[in-house]
């Protein structure tokens, strides 16, 4: 039952990836066909992190009223059904009205499965179903670049990723009577019970008053901001400023995803030798890595190395960071904190990544490995202070 149930809980999370990286990828395609500026990319996807902070903020009661199993469902029929329209959409317009439930399907899911991990099973099972994200986010620009590459349009691409939805939409309809059976099969594990530092369960937004919360939210904010900026204008960056045909940039781009799937499927291994602080320190500095090779002027393959490095980097900060959750705040806070955090995080995806595009706009795109080394810059500081907040805490418990 626990081993079904874990596979649900990935197959739920491939559900997830898919559509994220599939405007980003298709863009230099699709805005040709509706005569659209470059920037409106960027408010498509303002559209659909709108959705998912809405779904995120009610998460805690949706789920508490229906149930993870029932959540799931929905949301990934929402989002099967949004993509369908993608692909039939006659306008720009039809799209930004597609892109509300897109996101809708996503934020009460995510917040949902990943405290559920986070507190019932170890670290590497939280790398792990993030590794299955990036799967689904590493299939949708693969599935996209070969339908452009084979003189295919755009839309057969949004098709095919929403046949697959629904596909994923009838596994979750078999499965949910298994949701009001199982059981967590792995309580929350010995070690992260000993070192959760005690605080006080609050009501509602009074979480945001407990020390280190909101270091954590601009952690989250700067995190997503440079995970949703690359992936949504990686490819308008390698056709402008590379000079790489549409299909080869939509390729790399799923390279970049795939950097942070193999990332999270060896975190797994490396969180049995590594704590999470150890490993989110070292994937920003991996990703800084990367997008310092992005911004020095090397032929175009380095911008690959630096695709896949930022990958690299990222694969390990988001899982390690939401798995801190319980620890950092207190299991009876997490849900809370947890809804917080992804609302957050998907507001960074929001605003973070249409700003360098009207930026850019009005400039070049050149300027988005500047901006990345910027957004990097912040998440390491405010994830360096939110340790030392930490520290001070566990020796204030322990005099």
């Amino acid at each position: 039952m626990a081993t079904v149930f874990l596979i649900i809980i990935y197959l739920a999370f491939i559900s997830l990836g898919l559509p994220d990286s599939m405007i980003g990828a298709a863009w230099p395609m699709m805005r040709p066909d509706f005569g659209a500026p470059v920037d409106a990319a960027g408010l498509l996807s303002m559209i659909v992190v709108a959705g998912t902070i809405v779904s995120s903020l009610a998460s805690s009661a949706v789920l508490n009223k229906l149930g993870t199993g029932k959540v799931t469902f929905i949301s990934v029929a929402v989002t099967a059904v949004a993509l369908l329209g993608f692909s039939y959409s006659p306008s720009i317009l039809w799209l930004a009205v597609l892109s509300f439930p897109l996101g809708l399907g996503a934020g009460s899911i995510d917040a949902g499965l990943n405290n559920y991990v986070a507190t019932h099973y170890k670290a590497h099972h939280m790398s792990w179903l993030h590794c299955f994200w990036g799967v689904g986010a590493m299939l949708g620009p693969i599935i996209m670049s070969r339908y452009i590459a084979a003189g295919e349009s755009w839309r057969h691409g949004f098709l095919t990723v929403s046949l697959i939805q629904f596909a994923l939409v009838v596994v979750l309809f078999i499965a949910l009577p298994l949701w009001k059976r199982a059981q967590p099969a792995a309580q929350a594990p010995a070690e992260q019970i000993q070192q959760e530092i005690i605080s006080p369960q609050v009501p509602g937004t009074g979480v945001l008053r407990i020390k280190g919360v909101k270091l954590a939210l601009i952690t989250f904010l700067f995190y997503c901001g440079v995970e949703a900026t690359l992936g949504l204008w990686g490819s308008s960056f390698l056709v402008n400023v590379k000079g790489l045909s549409a299909a080869t940039a939509a390729g790399w781009v799923s390279l970049y995803y795939g950097g942070i799937t193999l990332g999270r499927l060896i975190t797994g291994f490396v969180t049995f030798r590594f704590n999470n602080r150890q490993l989110i320190r070292t994937g920003i500095l991996v990703s800084l890595l990367g997008a310092l090779l992005l911004v020095l002027p090397l032929p175009a393959i380095f911008s690959l190395f630096g695709f896949i490095l930022v990958g690299l980097g990222a694969a390990p900060i988001f899982p390690c960071m939401l798995h801190e959750t319980p620890a950092r705040f207190g299991k009876q806070n997490s849900q809370k904190i947890m809804g917080y955090q992804m609302a957050m995080a998907y507001t960074g995806g929001a605003f973070l990544p249409p700003m360098l595009g009207w930026i850019a706009a009005r400039s070049s795109f050149m300027i988005l490995p500047f901006m990345l080394v910027g957004y990097i810059i912040v998440m390491l500081i405010s994830s360096e202070k939110i340790n030392a907040v930490m520290k001070n805490r566990k020796e204030e418990v322990s005099m």
